[in-house]
């Protein structure tokens, strides 16, 4: 993947009248240790009445010498070459045992031969007062090296100066600027000082346009450039000449082609010669081309390749429009760290300090990309056999019509760094009760909550005698660690408040709560370290019928468009509040918070009061957790009660000037709701993108979200032990459906999704052009061939009871097909075409219409994905 780029040099002189010229020497030719291949070179001389022969100088350098017998009125001197651009690491070498720390000293015979680079010629007081800052302390050569490189490039000011000649050392230290010859002759010198040979270099400098910005530090220049460049080379035994570029603190790398390479500056100049006294207009011209680009990573098609591509999907999307296709696409991008490449959390493991970090970063910058006036929640992700506890999953909810599903940001608080507000008890309690009353629900239903004192005594009771239970490490269980954190606690305070909660079936706008009759004077908690909405004791509740439960929406049923949710939230507050100081008459106090083992106990309610209630299953939390208020969220069976809880909450936060974070159970499924979700998987952070219904909507929000990505400090690509390139490991699924399931073109024609397996299995390239390096029966996509053979004979059975046109039946592909797209062990989630989600017997959170397309790794640019 190499671009191959010719230079263009031409220097043209013009004179008023015919001159003699003096023999010229043109130092304009690659020198023989140039690092970087050479494909072409011409020298090219204006006229034919000139000799030129090819010399090399005493130090190696190239020279043409060009003799001039008739006087002329203009001199042209053209260079072109061709080369290669192929990366050079300048760090790849080896030193001999001598010179693997500096100072050093160079044997005797090596010393001789590197008389003339070893030569001091200044020696003014600036320059030794520079050098007495520069430690002799036995540092490795390289580190060395790299820091006074750097300094020197920090100390000494660029500038482009025209003048002849270079500054002594001591003007460019009193003007602390200079050109690149100026500050390649300074270090020269500094580095004989300190007994380094070095040399003065002069050649081409090539730098070409970054196809990705930098993330640190500048990113280079924003055309194709070149230009005549100075640096210095320093000579390192088992190493040989290394390249040190003091204009921009580096090393040389493929982009310095020297020219010419000696002692003094006078001999490396480019063209030395003279003419007749005379005047004479001088012009030069440099440029550099790309003459071949190979497709690679950053840059996978050229311009033109990618305008025919958008062009071809917009017909594909016309094509789709006139047949009513109503096909979204979505995806499952995964991303890894482009900082750590080497921990467990960026390879194998799924959880990690800085996976998490990443996520939230990545969260926000999606957040204000896609979706202004969303809400961000905090869920319990997938929990798989093995893993002490479930992962997380961070969410962001927003509106289609573009109403604000939360209005002011400032009241949702920060997941990064310290929180503004702290919250504490007393903040959660308050809370409590001004969301009570926003929702018209009874004070003495809220209930303070409390871990269970008894178990963890039980449980430090079990510990060995010689083992501390208040003293845990990164080494012991995930057990251990929870309970020395515990004790360290005082159990006796409150870990927050629930709220027993659900929408009225009875009365649309209303919200009702109830008593939890407990068998324990207080509410004590399930043992863990889990947010308290997880750890409810909820079995210990009176059974409930699931039928006499308020059962979700289905999602084929029609919805109306969302109203003001905003302001019918305001309305109802205002008519509560007209009520609130005659209701606040008839209640007695809230119960007492003390210890819970105390003789202080929760009054309980008369049995009248107990009828009056119904029991509910579900409740909302708040809990002050690490300086923020946590809102548990609880399970709600209509987006639009969701919506009205939102809103009571968000006037909760500003009334009280609390910002809070919002976590717990997702809203209900909802078209008219949009969301995007970002998870951990092992070794990867997993993106669950929002599907597109067009072309021109996924080409912009894949470019987003990759650029967002970037920006957050996550990459797209990792790199085997011997460097060979590949993906991230977590695979890039691809999702496709409808905007409703309804819509799906996958259960409107099941015969499309029997296509699809057809041509596939036809077609075995498609499965591994873009997969990745696992393929195969135990991979995570296995075609549906691969090891079951028998299975193609049952799905040729299959296929021909498939239906051809529009069905009313949207179970019908489902039943044909669930027991043969799966893996070996009848998987229905681990195989090529996954149709977990398309029409599940099992809920209806698995009917979404939704086929899952599991062969592609992840492609390192958004423009092949």
């Amino acid at each position: 993947m190499t671009i191959r780029v010719a230079l263009h040099h031409r220097t043209t002189y013009r004179f008023d009248r015919p001159v003699k010229l003096s023999p010229h020497v043109i130092r304009l030719r690659p020198a023989p240790h140039c690092r970087t291949h050479i494909d072409a070179y011409s020298l090219n001389i204006s006229g034919d009445d000139h000799f030129l022969n090819w010399q090399q100088d005493p130090f190696g350098n190239f020279n043409a010498r060009v003799v001039f017998p008739e006087p002329r009125k203009e001199l042209t001197i053209a260079v072109e070459l061709v080369a290669p651009m192929t990366v050079i690491n300048p760090f790849d070498f080896f030193l001999d045992d001598v010179a693997q720390k500096i100072p050093f000293t160079y044997p005797d015979e090596l010393s001789k031969e590197l008389g003339p680079y070893l030569e001091v010629t200044e020696a003014g007081p600036r320059l030794l007062d520079w050098l007495k800052d520069v430690s002799l302390e036995p540092t490795t050569s390289v580190d060395f090296l790299v820091a006074l490189n750097q300094r020197l490039q920090k100390d000494i000011s660029y500038l482009v100066r025209m003048e002849p000649g270079v500054q002594s050392c001591e003007e460019t230290l009193t003007l602390a600027s200079g050109s690149c010859r100026d500050s390649a002759w300074l270090l020269v010198q500094i580095l004989r000082h300190l007994g380094l040979a070095a040399r003065f270099v002069s050649g081409y400098l090539i730098q070409l346009t970054p196809d990705v910005k930098a993330l640190d530090g500048p990113s280079g220049t924003a055309v194709d450039f070149t230009d005549l460049h100075a640096w210095t080379e320093v000579f390192l035994p088992g190493a040989g000449w290394v390249g040190l570029d003091p204009t921009s603190g580096l090393f040389a790398g493929e982009g310095h082609i020297p020219l010419a390479a000696t002692p003094t500056t006078g001999s490396a100049a480019a063209i030395t010669g003279f003419s007749d006294k005379c005047e004479v207009e001088f012009d030069v011209e440099m440029r550099v081309e790309r003459i071949h680009e190979d497709p690679r990573v950053t840059k996978p098609y050229s311009e033109q390749q990618w305008q025919r591509i958008l062009t071809l999907g917009d017909e594909v999307d016309q094509a789709l429009n006139q047949q009513d296709v109503r096909l979204t696409m979505g995806g499952e991008p995964t991303f890894v760290s482009i900082d750590d490449m080497e921990s467990p959390q960026w390879n194998t493991e799924a959880l990690g300090e800085h996976k998490r970090e990443r996520a939230e970063a990545l969260l926000s910058r999606l957040q204000a990309a896609y979706a202004p006036g969303s809400v961000i929640q905090q869920q319990q992700g997938k929990w798989y056999p093995g893993e002490p506890l479930p992962r997380w999953a961070l969410a962001c909810y927003w509106r289609k019509d573009g109403v604000p599903l939360w209005r002011d940001p400032s009241w949702l608080a920060c997941m990064e760094g310290a929180p503004d507000v702290v919250a504490d008890d007393t903040m959660a309690q308050r809370f409590t009760q001004a969301l009570s009353e926003r929702l018209g629900v009874a004070q003495r239903c809220w209930i303070p909550a409390y871990e269970d004192a008894y178990y963890y005594l039980w449980k430090e009771q079990t510990l060995p005698v010689n083992v501390d239970p208040r003293k845990a490490d990164l080494k012991d269980d995930a057990e251990r660690r929870r309970l020395a954190r515990l004790l360290e606690q005082d159990l006796s305070s409150v870990v927050g408040y629930a709220l027993p909660l659900r929408h009225s079936i009875a009365q649309s706008h209303r919200w009702e709560s109830g008593r939890w009759p407990l068998k324990r004077d207080h509410l004590f908690l399930v043992p863990g370290d889990s947010p308290m909405g997880l750890r409810l004791p909820l079995s210990a509740l009176p059974w409930a019928d699931p039928e006499d439960q308020p059962q979700p929406q289905s999602l084929f049923a029609p919805r109306p468009a969302l109203g003001d949710i905003h302001g019918e939230v305001a309305r109802r507050n205002a008519e509560q509040h007209r009520f609130t100081s005659a209701e606040r008459l008839g209640q007695s106090t809230h119960p007492s918070h003390s210890h819970p083992e105390g003789e202080s106990v929760q009054q309980q309610p008369s049995a009248e009061e107990d009828r009056e209630h119904k029991i509910i299953h579900t409740s909302l939390c708040v809990e002050p957790r690490e300086g923020r208020l946590h809102i548990f969220l609880p399970p709600l069976t209509q987006l639009e009660h969701y919506l009205d809880l939102l809103s009571s909450i968000e006037a909760c936060a500003r009334e009280l000037a609390c910002p809070v974070m919002i976590e717990g159970y997702a809203p209900p499924r909802d078209p008219r709701l949009e969301s995007f979700q970002i998870t951990p998987d092992p070794g990867v952070i997993e993106v669950n993108i929002m599907p597109a219904a067009s072309w021109q909507t996924l080409v912009a929000q894949t470019e987003r979200l990759y650029d967002e990505a970037r920006q957050a400090r996550l990459g797209t690509e990792k790199f085997m032990l011997d460097g060979r390139h590949t993906g991230t490991g977590g695979g890039n699924h691809v999702t496709l459906g409808g905007i409703t399931p309804d819509d799906s073109p996958f259960l409107r024609r099941p015969d499309l999704l029997a296509s699809l397996v057809t041509y596939w299995q036809h077609h075995p390239s498609l499965s591994y052009l873009f997969s990745g390096l696992f393929i195969g029966p135990t991979s995570q996509a296995p075609r549906v061939d691969e090891a079951r053979h028998e299975a193609l004979y049952e799905l040729e059975i299959a296929l021909q009871q498939m239906p051809e046109g529009e069905v009313v039946q949207p179970w019908l592909v489902d039943r044909l097909l669930r027991h043969l797209l799966t893996d070996l062990t009848g998987n229905t989630h681990r195989a090529e075409f996954c149709i977990d989600k398309l029409y599940s017997p099992d809920s209806d959170s698995g009917r979404l219409g939704l086929l899952e397309l599991r062969g592609f790794e992840m492609p390192p640019h958004a423009r092949m994905g």
